[in-house]
């Protein structure tokens, strides 16, 4: 079984057992939480089911198991014949979690 969860304005493709960095969530390390699914679909021949009014909506339970932060990406910014360089550095934070289950 698989489904599709949006977290952090982005969309993971996610299975039980599976780990995944997300976007920092504000859950300490440990806890568990559940999200909707976008759309979900079992591993056989079933047809899948989207979350809409009219179905009912796949829950992720997911337990948090680290804070951490993503390889530095450096920004470089140059205008030719002006004499501007910028330098400068970003590190995203992230959350890893595990998911334990699709219901």
């Amino acid at each position: 079984m698989y489904a599709i969860i949006q977290t952090g304005g982005k969309q993971y493709w996610v299975t039980p057992g599976e780990t995944v960095q997300v976007e920092k969530l504000e859950v300490k390390e440990g806890e568990e939480i559940s999200m909707k699914a976008l759309w979900s679909a079992s591993g056989n021949a079933e047809a899948p089911a989207a979350a809409s009014s009219k179905l009912p909506a796949a829950t992720v339970t997911a337990k948090v198991i680290r804070h951490l932060r993503s390889p530095k990406v450096i920004v470089f910014k140059r205008r030719p014949k002006k004499a501007y360089e910028k330098t400068q550095g970003h590190r995203q934070d992230l959350t890893e979690i595990q998911i334990k289950d699709i219901r």
